[in-house]
């Protein structure tokens, strides 16, 4: 009677386990990757929040790390390192501040209409962080650019993003609405214009950086025939600036046209067909019909390109070393420099400076400009 008990018992035992884990097999077969993402990607992320509040020193038989509270981030903003992250900064004169208060009414004015249209505290707490950000990278343009200073890695990287997403959007957009014409040899264009892709950041950097030679680069019998082999581009800040981002251009709007040109041969045919019976010109037709229907895929496709734009490294180191000067480097090249000079608290500082730039901007995209191109679906 006891033996039949203790077997019962163990039935009932195995049977309430059999059905935990059944209750529970979701969780339990996700556990492996969690465990994966937790000590691959979430514990270095706090680790190096640490790092960013230490000061890294080589000792003997290893390293020491001494706290230092946010000094990495006040040296970046205020203190030594100003000059690398936002510049060397003038004081603003007259036309400066007439262009900063026609900034700030803009700005009053976008908030004042969210507060009486649909006021939420979390949509309000948003945008003062959105315009907190723009507006200390408004000041900064403004106290360099046009006061007479020296750029820093900041304003490089909005270069690139906002100058180079705009107008990879605008080369891919053209080409995608070319391509999805019924022109001779269309397919063969796809295939032409979609090859950039494929080709590494780093072989890209290399490519230009052959092309540009002044000296033995293929277009320097065209530069000394125009005259200009005294000059080189890698000399002036602007002119290297312009060269890194035909470099990044050339390689990412092939991303931007693929993904267009899916959107816009998946639209309504009966609807352009229509239009053109209608005798609706392509303008009309583009903007009463084509564009409604991608909107949605190209504010997604934009938010991507926004979100890799931060991380360009490769095309400013191989194709500039960041110079001359800083005028080439990026936030990610300026964080890659400061490890590699063994500042690994400053570098991970740029880091998390890059990532709350990042993580604001491209969710300020996202809420005012993504969930605002979903309304034409």
């Amino acid at each position: 009677m006891t033996i039949s008990a203790a077997v019962q018992a163990q039935r009932l035992k195995r049977e309430a386990r059999d059905e935990w884990i059944d209750r529970h097999s979701g969780r339990i077969m996700v556990l492996p990757a969690v465990i994966i993402l937790l000590c691959f990607a979430i514990f270095p992320l706090i680790v190096s929040v640490y790092l960013s509040l230490c000061r890294f020193a080589l000792a003997g038989g290893g390293f020491k790390l001494t706290f230092i509270g946010l000094f990495n981030y006040k040296r970046l903003l205020f203190g030594a390192q100003q000059y690398h992250f936002l510049g060397t900064l003038k004081p603003l004169e007259t036309p400066e501040w007439i262009l900063f208060a026609i900034y700030m009414a803009v700005i009053l004015y976008w908030l004042g209409r969210y507060t009486v249209a649909s006021f939420t505290v979390a949509g309000f707490i948003g945008r003062l962080i959105s315009v907190a950000l723009a507006t200390g990278i408004v000041l900064a343009a403004l106290a360099t650019l046009p006061a007479g200073g020296y750029e820093g890695t900041l304003l490089t990287t909005c270069f690139y993003v906002i100058v180079g997403v705009s107008v990879q959007f605008l080369i891919g957009l053209a080409l995608a609405l070319l391509c999805a014409q019924p022109i001779r040899a269309r397919n063969f264009f796809r295939v032409v214009f979609f090859v950039p892709l494929m080709v590494t950041p780093v072989g890209v950097a290399y490519m230009f950086r052959m092309l540009a030679d002044m000296q033995k680069g293929p277009f320097a019998p065209v530069s000394a025939a125009m005259g200009l082999t005294a000059w080189s581009w890698a000399t002036e800040a602007w002119s290297a600036r312009l060269m890194v981002l035909i470099g990044d251009t050339w390689q990412w709007t092939p991303f931007v046209f693929i993904v267009l040109l899916a959107a816009i041969e998946n639209q309504p045919r009966d609807q352009v067909e229509a239009a053109r019976l209608d005798g609706a010109s392509s303008w009309q037709i583009f903007r009463d019909i084509t564009w409604p229907a991608i909107a949605p895929v190209a504010g997604t496709v934009v938010l991507i390109r926004l979100i890799e734009a931060f991380k360009i490294i490769d095309i400013p180191n191989v194709l500039t070393a960041g110079g001359p000067g800083l005028a080439t480097e990026s936030l990610t090249l300026h964080s890659f420099i400061a490890w590699r000079t063994q500042d690994l608290g400053g570098s991970a500082a740029v880091g998390y400076l890059l990532l709350f730039v990042s993580t604001v901007t491209c969710a300020s995209f996202f809420n005012y400009v993504v969930r605002w191109t979903r309304r034409f679906q």
